[in-house]
């Protein structure tokens, strides 16, 4: 026991300690890149899967814009079928750049939660219960409203079905994300944008509020059960 307790494991383990954080330090932005593409795969993978599902959802819905073309799928593996034939196994990935770029949307939301955290503490010792939450809140509701704009042509390429004008040509192509963008605000206005904003906002602030609580008491735990001092009190 005196041998694993000695000054030469002590200099060992400060050895093995400092090798480690300069390792970390060094290669983090390669574990950052990693995590973005661990995103993106995801992305890659399961927007066929979306795509289908949001047809199959909207499938007998009653549209009031005549230029979308109503579908009649039977199932998933007709669906997946229909599209194939029809527009080309490309449109399976229809709003994939939507999605892509909404990756962000949980780096957003951290910004600005860590920014509100950081601003209420040069006032405060500690954060309560209530302030997470309502920065988490705050931080959730600035994030999806920044990224809805996004969400709102993703979910109309994933649809799919719906004609260019004058070419009466059916949606299937990335290229027309600006193209949906400058069509929603013309006809609608800039507030066409953000239709169904209010719904999203409340399936997913409170749901984030309540997970940043979460967050934040499981972390006071962990360093009041390791002895640590944690400088983002709450």
């Amino acid at each position: 026991m005196a041998s694993v307790l000695s000054y030469e494991s002590l200099v060992h383990a400060v050895a093995g300690a400092v090798g480690s954080v300069t390792a970390m330090t060094v290669f983090f932005p390669l574990d950052t890149a990693r995590l973005r593409l661990q995103g993106v795969v995801n992305v890659l993978l399961t927007t066929p899967l979306w795509v289908v599902n949001t047809r199959l959802k909207l499938q007998g819905a009653k549209f009031r814009n005549e230029d979308i073309v109503p579908t009649n799928y039977k199932g998933i593996i007709d669906a997946f079928h229909q599209i194939i034939r029809d527009e080309g196994i490309l449109a399976l990935w229809n709003g994939t750049f939507p999605s892509l770029l909404l990756v962000f949307n949980p780096a957003i939301q951290f910004m600005f939660y860590e920014g509100l955290k950081r601003q209420i503490l040069k006032k405060r010792l500690k954060l309560s219960s209530a302030d997470v939450f309502i920065i988490g809140a705050i931080a959730k509701a600035i994030a999806t409203t920044v990224t809805y704009p996004m969400q709102t042509v993703q979910s109309i390429l994933r649809f799919g079905r719906h004609r260019l004008n004058p070419e009466n040509r059916t949606l299937g192509s990335l290229r027309n994300v600006l193209y949906l963008l400058h069509q929603r605000v013309r006809r609608f206005g800039i507030m066409g944008l953000y239709k169904g904003l209010e719904a999203k906002l409340l399936q997913t602030v409170l749901t984030a509020a309540l997970m940043f609580l979460v967050y934040e008491k499981l972390t006071a735990a962990t360093f009041t059960v390791m002895g640590l001092k944690n400088t983002g009190k709450h």
